[in-house]
């Protein structure tokens, strides 16, 4: 999807879930509430799941730890992004659009779309490039405390 009507549409998103809560007398709490992100990753299916507000939004393929590589499962908040990082640990491998949940971890971009749906990743979950952007967006409209990262068997 080109990036800028995906950028639109979840804009779109985050207003319509805010501006219904308010409408129906949810107040600001029930604001907040109908603004979570919850991204579902499971390692056996190499698939991501998004839900906004728990109605399923996107499922992207994904490339996990591979067999050296352990991706950490568990439920994470995101600790900081980054529009594009080098990993300090990698031979500064870029990282676009990079969102860390526990350490050295991210969810962001990867070149080497091929291998998505299958364990690929040094312990990181990768997305197409779009997604990843989609993703960043997401995390960036809806704010970090918003977001769950379930990473599961």
């Amino acid at each position: 999807m080109n990036a800028a009507i995906s950028a639109k549409l979840i804009h779109i998103t985050a207003a319509a879930l805010t501006g219904a809560a308010l409408l129906f007398g949810a107040g600001s709490g029930a604001a907040h509430a109908a603004n979570k992100i919850v991204a579902r990753v499971s390692l056996s299916q190499q698939i991501m799941e998004v839900s906004v507000d728990g109605r399923p939004t996107f499922a992207w393929k994904v490339s996990t730890g591979d067999k050296a590589h352990v991706t950490p499962t568990g439920s994470f908040k995101p600790t900081r992004m980054h529009e594009m990082w080098y990993s300090k640990k990698y031979d500064n491998a870029p990282m676009p659009h990079s969102v860390f949940f526990s350490g050295g971890y991210a969810v962001h971009a990867t070149y080497a779309i091929k291998r998505l749906g299958q364990p690929a990743s040094h312990g990181c979950v990768r997305l197409h490039p779009d997604n990843a952007a989609d993703f960043y967006q997401l995390v960036e409209t809806f704010g970090p405390t918003n977001t769950s990262i379930v990473i599961v068997k």
